[in-house]
């Protein structure tokens, strides 16, 4: 019989809800403010979050004041962290509709 592996959903938050003791894949959605290598700063409104990712992480090609949506796990620091796992291009959403996207 086959290993059955299953991933946990990615749940919405924003920032300034992120909780690790209760999280551990989030989607997160707002505007990259700073991109370096392997990094990025995202800001949603009610706070900012560094972003790590790899070569190897799905994502369009970044720049900064970009409207993205991450997917990926949280790292328990301080503060806290997310390793993403996918990275979207949300450049054409219109922020009005942002919060139903969040809900």
């Amino acid at each position: 019989m086959a290993t059955e592996f299953k991933i946990e959903p990615a749940v919405k938050r924003k920032v300034k809800d992120l909780n690790p003791n209760l999280d551990s894949r989030v989607s997160l959605i707002g505007r990259v403010i700073d991109l370096k290598e392997n990094l990025l700063v995202l800001d949603d409104g009610t706070g900012k979050i560094n972003i790590s990712f790899s070569e190897d992480t799905p994502k369009p090609e970044l720049k900064q004041e970009q409207v993205a949506r991450v997917f990926g796990f949280i790292i328990p620091s301080d503060p806290v962290e997310v390793q993403a796992e996918i990275i979207q291009d949300m450049s054409k959403l219109k922020l009005k509709y942002l919060d139903i996207l969040r809900t």
